[in-house]
């Protein structure tokens, strides 16, 4: 399995459960629920693909969609439905969290392997990470998260940046991107917690 297959899986899984817990947050139904669910999940992937001029990996693949059909019978299995204040809650946040970071190193790949300059690999880390999260938010009325949280698409173009800048050293390995996804995870978590924001004018 290459890097990209893994970040994909992990980012597919992470924000199917956000999408989910979004979902039963605002009281979605069942409907609705795998609507959130597949759009968090796939949407930013879909975006990603579309750019680098491909036909959108779930419509040739069955695994991704089998992926979030998993996460949600799971998430019902295990009751997640039954949290409440979702915004405070580990769950969310954590999954959001490892969602943003893999994505935003899948990302960059494709846009390496495309051999996109510099700016085409943060322009699809970032669309990629935040993509399928602000297409949900906008379908369910919601403030996408981008625009209330000023450190969470930041993170995307850091992680991007660095996926670049390791490219440029040829140190592209599954190491060294488990320790860029280490990093980008607890950026967000940190950045979360501390309630950190980037200086307004």
């Amino acid at each position: 399995m290459s890097a990209l297959e893994l970040a994909d899986i992990i980012g597919i899984v992470s924000f199917a459960l956000s999408g989910f817990l979004i979902a039963v947050h605002y009281k979605l139904d069942i409907l609705g629920v795998f609507i959130s669910s597949f759009l968090t999940a796939l949407g930013g992937g879909m975006v990603r693909d579309v750019i680098s001029n491909k036909t959108p990996y779930i419509f040739t693949h069955t695994t991704p969609i089998i992926l979030v059909v998993a996460t949600i019978l799971l998430s019902f299995i295990f009751k997640l439905h039954n949290i409440n204040n979702l915004e405070g809650k580990t769950a969310f946040i954590v999954s959001d969290a490892i969602g943003l970071a893999s994505f935003s190193i899948t990302g960059s790949l494709v846009a390496i392997d495309n051999e996109f300059n510099f700016l085409g690999v943060l322009i699809l880390a970032f669309l990629t990470a935040v993509g399928g999260g602000t297409t949900r938010d906008i379908l369910i009325n919601n403030v996408p998260f981008i625009l209330v949280s000023e450190f969470y698409a930041t993170v995307s173009i850091i992680v991007g940046l660095i996926t670049y800048i390791l490219h440029l050293f040829d140190l592209i390995s599954i190491l060294s991107l488990t320790i860029v996804f280490i990093f980008g995870t607890s950026l967000r978590l940190l950045a979360f917690y501390k309630k950190w924001n980037l200086p307004k004018l």
